[in-house]
């Protein structure tokens, strides 16, 4: 069984020096008595032995057209993207931890890759949501793994500066697009989420278009799991 969700005691964040989502996470943690470390992805933990949770929040969202592509941009936006190495460098350690969490930042365009015009960023989104259900999946098989509680967060459009490359630098905002959360309200959707333990959590639109993901292929998955414990998923019988 994995821990609850907020049992750690000090988070490391990535990507929240710039504000944003992983500032507004940081902040809504310290709130909770939490400590909260603003680091980079590539940090290990040796440098913060104190760590028993990491947030892997740091992302670009950059404009690619497969007609004039722009490798070296797109190798880093891939790099940064995929919140792989700061986990890894840190298993070992929670594995000696009482409790640990892992927190995933997706999208809801990691579901639904609506947005043409940022193809690595849907596309690593998609590949957040499946490493973090693969490492939920692998971790609650493994005795020293089941102490750490595996989430992710898929936001919706919310109004940050994460468009900040593209012409549109602000159709992530209100007055451009009613549909966006401002940050107060995108927390109001996590902050429940981390109290009832949630394992996926969505906010706004994209908390029906994760719903509808695992009624769809939730049975699919638990037959190619079949003999490993699967905890995490969004409902009322999935929330461990």
């Amino acid at each position: 069984m994995a821990p609850k969700t907020l049992a750690f005691k000090c988070a490391l964040v990535t990507g929240g020096g710039g504000g944003g989502i992983g500032l507004a996470m940081a902040q809504h943690l310290i709130s909770l008595g939490k400590s909260i470390i603003l680091t980079s992805a590539r940090k290990s933990s040796k440098e913060h032995p104190e760590g028993d949770c990491v947030i892997n929040n740091a992302a670009l969202q950059r404009p690619f057209d497969i007609n004039k592509f722009d490798l070296e941009n797109a190798d880093q936006e891939i790099d940064i993207n995929r919140p792989m190495h700061l986990t890894i460098g840190f298993l070992e350690h929670f594995k000696r931890k009482e409790a640990a969490t892992i927190v995933n930042i997706s999208s809801l365009l990691g579901y639904v890759p609506t947005s043409i015009i940022s193809p690595l960023y849907n596309a690593t989104k998609a590949w957040v949501n499946f490493w973090t259900m693969k490492s939920r999946t692998q971790l609650g098989s493994d005795e020293g793994g089941r102490n750490s509680k595996v989430v992710e967060v898929a936001p919706p459009t919310v109004a940050t500066n994460l468009h900040r490359d593209r012409k549109g630098a602000d159709d992530n905002k209100k007055a451009t697009n009613p549909n966006a959360l401002e940050l107060p309200e995108f927390m109001k959707f996590v902050a429940k989420g981390w109290e009832q333990d949630k394992g996926t959590i969505g906010a706004g639109r994209s908390a029906g278009v994760v719903d509808r993901w695992y009624v769809a292929f939730e049975e699919d998955y638990r037959e190619a799991a079949s003999g490993q414990e699967v905890v995490g998923v969004p409902d009322k019988k999935r929330n461990e």
